[in-house]
């Protein structure tokens, strides 16, 4: 099977600047509180959100082309969202002893992402 190029393309832009705001998020907000990373946290919330407002602009608009879908849900979504660093500070949490706080991270981090989604799908309805 051949690689498409413009897949790739889309693809690949999306997930580079989704990884660089989310690198940016951590920069910026991680240091705030001690044992709560709030950059991976704004990461995953504004994905969560963002997701929510794709997902539902995309089932209303089905002649986008598969690309600009490739490049914001896979590519920037992809790229912003981070359950791998979410995972690896929750086991940092635990090594450490702090089971409270893993609670918490693990908590605030499925729940809002959760609730952002569904606020992403309820704001897209509102403005429609």
């Amino acid at each position: 099977m051949a690689l498409r190029l413009l897949p790739v393309i889309a693809i690949s832009l999306g997930a580079s600047l989704g990884a660089l705001l989310r690198w940016q998020l951590s920069e910026h907000l991680n240091h705030r509180l001690a044992h709560l990373p709030l950059g991976t946290l704004a990461a995953n919330w504004i994905g969560a959100y963002a997701i929510g407002l794709a997902v539902a602009y995309f089932s209303d608009a089905p002649r986008l082309s598969e690309e600009w879908k490739l490049f914001l849900i896979t590519g920037l979504l992809g790229g912003l969202t981070t359950f791998s660093t979410f995972s690896a500070e929750v086991v940092g949490l635990l090594q450490q002893g702090r089971w409270l706080w893993a609670g918490l991270e693990v908590s605030s981090h499925l729940v809002g992402s959760i609730i952002f989604t569904l606020l992403g799908l309820a704001t897209y309805a509102v403005l429609r």
